[in-house]
């Protein structure tokens, strides 16, 4: 008896030192939790590439240099150069909300909805109004500097964090498939289900980032040129806003070019608004509805409700990274649930069968 105590004894600590260090050890990391993240989603996006490349040099090593390199040249070089450019179009047009351009056509815009004659009844305050909407533009353009700034204002910390994410990255395209064997032989749920949450952790993030991409990328694009063309300030900032909000199912990139249709009208500029307004609904939404099913297909296996609520929930708690974590910590729910259920059908089996 006192041998078996003392094992249970023996064992309930090392399961406490266990948990400790590996609590400690996270904790340790969480610093550089976006960076590993984000080195894990890229690693998986271009896995395949790792794999063809391998299979002719048959050079690991030298397979995953060269796809590190073409990453560098096709994500993170044009990253650097859109956020230099996004800093500088954001400060032209914080100016222009106040003296340029725009703030004249806020002020006009909001003399027509004093006139009408419905508004007129709820004796709107002209200046009132003016300086929220104005309030609003600053606040964007804040946002996008102060976003952007916040992650080089300290030159160290950021080139620690890059450089953590690219040496990670280097070893996650070399190596990953045996780090997601260990992981699945280590965690106590097993190997088949470790494996299977980390195919759907893997599918969810590359639908995800394909979605994106495309999508985003396009509809980006084609509203940048849409607000070049009729004469809009600051289209590029308004075009990456587009890629920013294309990720959010059921509303798009439409909450920008919607109103910027509408305060074109109302301001008098009727064939820029009503051009706006046509493209948005017929060409940028179309973008969306026939590219978005073929695109995800039956990779992210969601209900498009959970679809928007994991996409806002996750970019209110994570920022930029949770448009991309919030689906796949749903998707990983979903897996997790169907298991549990699984392993509850196999129970209620296993006494019939005995019965049998």
């Amino acid at each position: 008896m006192e041998t078996s105590d003392t094992d249970k004894i023996h064992a309930r600590f090392f399961y406490a030192t266990l948990i400790a260090v590996t609590l400690l050890f996270f904790f340790m990391l969480k610093t550089f939790f976006f960076a590993l993240f984000w080195a894990t989603v890229i690693a998986i996006l271009f896995s395949p590439l790792y794999r063809w490349l391998n299979g002719r040099i048959n050079a690991p090593n030298l397979s995953a240099s060269l796809v590190l390199v073409v990453i560098v040249l096709l994500i993170i070089l044009p990253a650097a150069l859109v956020g230099t450019l996004l800093v500088s179009e954001s400060v032209m047009l914080y100016d222009s909300v106040d003296s340029g351009p725009l703030g004249v056509k806020l002020k006009i815009f909001l003399m027509g909805l004093k006139n009408h004659p419905f508004l007129d009844r709820l004796h709107l305050d002209e200046a009132v109004l003016t300086q929220k909407i104005a309030d609003i533009a600053r606040g964007i353009t804040n946002f996008i500097v102060a976003t952007l700034s916040n992650l080089t204002q300290n030159t160290f910390v950021f080139i620690v964090k890059f450089g953590v994410m690219l040496y990670a990255l280097y070893y996650l395209i070399r190596d990953g498939q045996r780090f997601v064997r260990a992981a699945g032989r280590l965690l106590p749920i097993g190997d088949a289900r470790g494996r299977r949450l980390f195919e759907r952790f893997a599918a969810t993030a590359r639908a995800t980032l394909k979605v994106t991409v495309i999508i985003g990328g396009l509809q980006g694009i084609l509203g940048g040129i849409l607000f070049f063309i009729t004469g809009i300030d600051g289209a590029l900032i308004w075009g990456l806003l587009m890629i920013f909000f294309s990720v959010i199912p059921g509303i798009g990139c439409s909450i920008i070019w919607a109103p910027a249709g509408v305060i074109l009208i109302t301001t008098g500029h009727l064939w820029e608004g009503i051009t706006i307004l046509a493209a948005g609904a017929f060409v940028i939404s179309m973008v969306d509805n026939l590219l978005r099913p073929i695109l995800l297909g039956r990779d992210v296996q969601m209900h498009s409700l959970l679809i928007f609520l994991s996409t806002l929930g996750g970019i209110v708690v994570f920022g930029v990274s949770g448009f991309i974590l919030g689906p796949i910590l749903a998707a990983l729910l979903l897996a997790v649930w169907e298991m549990y259920g699984e392993s509850q059908a196999e129970d209620e089996q296993a006494p019939a069968k005995m019965d049998g």
